[in-house]
């Protein structure tokens, strides 16, 4: 590797992207991108304006007058902003999951944002999780991942999340949310959830996530020749 490499997670709502991706940036010393977090701002600021999300037209008028912006707090975690208001707990209620959802289904949505995550890759090195970074974002990403798992499995864990966060939700709807959005995010026309063709896929149902953190740390030396610089973070 020249120094510079990008490292592009793809997979199903719930699966643990971004708990893995977040915790590789630090062991590997990259910046991490949580690309959904991005369409969940976007999501959210549909939802408080009262506009029906599948309605491209409306959303699209929205977006000009939306400043969303990206920070890092001293720990690492990438924090969302919209309209200067941090809105990183707010995004993951589970109806702005669904907002979310559709909301990146628009191809003028998806089209507006692109431009920003690739200027971030260009400009670090990444590991940048979503649902088509390998296949349309960074389809030159140096590794790309398919992380999966079964709809079960990322309810319970969606569920763990959400409530170290003091939100409250209930099982089955959690279940019913992450059913929703893979149908919708498999199906949509424009840019629709699925494995690149060169993507190495890591299924995660029965592992935790400390195995699945290793299993990840050992794909990027072997593929990419870069070790950590901080072990076990």
């Amino acid at each position: 590797m020249n120094g510079h490499y990008s490292i592009a997670i793809d997979g199903p709502s719930g699966a643990g992207k971004s708990s893995l991706a977040q915790r590789c940036a630090k062991a590997f010393g990259i910046l991490y991108v949580d690309t959904g977090a991005i369409y969940r701002t976007v999501g959210l600021a549909a939802y408080r304006r009262g506009i029906d999300r599948k309605d491209e037209r409306a959303i699209m008028e929205m977006l000009p007058e939306l400043q969303i912006g990206m920070r890092y707090d001293d720990s690492g975690e990438q924090r969302m902003y919209l309209n200067g208001a941090d809105v990183s707990a707010e995004i993951r209620l589970p109806e702005i999951s669904i907002c979310a959802s559709d909301v990146s289904s628009l191809p003028g949505v998806r089209a507006f944002l692109l431009e920003m995550q690739r200027q971030l890759a260009r400009e670090n090195s990444v590991i940048m999780d979503g649902r088509d970074i390998g296949t349309v974002v960074l389809p030159d990403a140096d590794l790309k991942i398919f992380l999966t798992a079964s709809a079960a499995a990322r309810a319970e864990r969606r569920l763990k999340q959400l409530a170290e966060k003091g939100v409250s939700a209930d099982y089955e709807e959690v279940l019913r949310d992450i059913r929703y959005r893979d149908e919708q995010d498999s199906g949509r026309a424009a840019a629709p959830l699925k494995a690149a063709e060169d993507a190495v896929t890591m299924d995660t149902t029965q592992i935790d996530f400390d195995g699945s953190f290793a299993l990840l740390c050992r794909i990027i030396e072997e593929r990419l020749g870069v070790r950590p610089e901080k072990e076990g973070v």
